[in-house]
């Protein structure tokens, strides 16, 4: 068998075609580069909401005075609390068990005696579920804001000047609404281009070796870089597109703000496509066998993604060892240049980071890949 040394032109466009064909003829691919991003984008832009809305919780008041009435009504006007009223301790005690409520309050039957005795304190008892530590905080920081709120109005109403000597006011840097869709969509944008990179291709060389097509491949004059160029470019043209697709809905669909360059999107996209095709067409290699590389896929590139590259869940509160391991994942890189896109635009020292560790990454798995691809049967 000749082993021709140059590049042919020819024969790789004969062969991306070849490969283009066998994508627009099977209907998953199809489906995974352009409805399940669709899909995806939109569970988990609306499906998973890390904002603390209305809280349902439990209130019992045993005193019918009118500063127990008062309270009553500050927390029944708290935005983010939902009360619910109840005329016993078994009822409040077994909405909490059944998960109807995230906790209760009891104002006791001497509240407002105490209240009305100087120096003496009108204690409130607050019950939470603690089996959501996040939710239990979130109750208690919010009965606690209804009580400092209370406490200041009861002051002012007896014309104590309440007003604290600090005051404190918040304000949010990218995303000023402090909304979590904003956050959690550019994230979930590397999820996707990690199916569509590493799940897709792990199947493309496998499959030539299942259909018994690989062996008439090695019989022809065609070159180790026409072959790993004519399964990488069409797959390429694949994410792109999906890309494109992605920053669309996200978008218009979602209503997230992109406030960075289109250019450096694509730029970073291509390298992290680098990273994902060359991932899966190294396993495709392994494993010859396309359910065995779809599995390696999902362990080796899926997973991290989704579980390491801090679009859910923040590396800082990870185990020591386990963010050392992040920083093996391109996913990572990924996510923290697509959050800086959309929310802040152009940080140059961020985005410089994530450029060099994706090109270094992007070139360690297709160095391997191509070092790994022989044209031999064994």
């Amino acid at each position: 068998m000749t082993q021709p040394s140059a590049l042919s032109w020819r024969r790789l466009v004969a062969l991306c075609r070849k490969e283009s064909y066998e994508i627009i003829r099977d209907p998953s691919s199809i489906i995974i580069a352009f409805v399940l991003p669709v899909i995806l984008l939109v569970i988990f832009g609306y499906g998973v909401n890390l904002d603390s809305s209305a809280i349902r919780i439990g209130l019992l008041v045993e005193d019918g005075g009118v500063e127990a009435a008062r309270f009553a009504a500050t927390l029944a006007a708290t935005p983010n609390l939902d009360t619910r009223r109840s005329t016993s301790r078994p009822e409040v005690e077994h909405w909490l068990v059944t998960g109807e409520v995230r906790g209760f309050v009891i104002l006791p039957p001497d509240f407002s005696a105490r209240l009305a005795r100087p120096g003496t304190t009108a204690p409130v008892q607050l019950v939470t579920d603690g089996a959501e530590p996040n939710t239990a905080s979130f109750v208690a920081a919010y009965v606690d804001g209804a009580w400092a709120a209370w406490s200041q109005q009861r002051l002012a109403d007896r014309g104590v000047d309440a007003r604290p000597a600090i005051e404190t006011i918040p304000r949010y840097w990218f995303n000023s609404a402090a909304i979590s869709r904003h956050f959690i969509v550019p994230g979930s944008i590397a999820v996707i281009m990690t199916i569509i990179g590493a799940l897709l291709t792990s199947l493309v060389v496998a499959r030539e070796w299942e259909r018994g097509t690989m062996e008439a491949l090695l019989s022809t004059p065609v070159t180790r870089s026409e072959f790993l160029l004519s399964k990488i470019i069409p797959y390429y043209a694949l994410g792109m597109a999906a890309m494109l697709l992605c920053l669309t809905v996200s978008v218009l669909l979602l209503g997230v703000p992109f406030r960075g360059s289109l250019l450096l999107l694509l730029v970073f996209a291509t390298l992290f496509l680098g990273s994902s095709l060359g991932l899966g067409l190294l396993l495709s290699t392994i494993m010859r066998n396309q359910f065995n590389a779809a599995q390696a896929a999902l362990n080796a590139a899926f997973l991290p993604a989704t579980m390491l590259s801090g679009f859910i869940y923040e590396i800082a509160g990870m185990p020591l060892p386990i963010r050392i391991a992040t920083y093996l994942v391109p996913a990572r890189y990924f996510v923290e240049a697509l959050q800086t896109l959309f929310q802040a635009g152009f940080v140059g020292a961020v985005l410089l980071r994530d450029f060099l560790c994706l090109a270094a990454s992007a070139v360690f798995f297709l160095g391997i890949t191509a070092l790994r691809t022989r044209k031999r049967l064994d």
